[in-house]
């Protein structure tokens, strides 16, 4: 009987455990401050195209 009741005590004991842990973890990521969505890299903007009026394409 006392195997019994140390296995059962070990198991809530894990699971207490566990449950500890994985509210700490929330926590501890909960707490660090959100990174900010700077981009490495940036291209320019393309120059604003106008209407097509390349030359040539009036041939008809």
């Amino acid at each position: 009987m006392s195997r019994l009741l140390a296995a059962f005590l070990t198991c809530v004991a894990a699971a207490v455990l566990a449950a500890g842990a994985a509210f700490g973890i929330v926590t501890a990521l909960e707490a660090t401050p959100e990174q900010q969505n700077v981009p490495l890299v940036t291209f320019p903007d393309p120059p604003a195209q106008g209407p097509s009026a390349a030359p040539g394409s009036d041939a008809g």
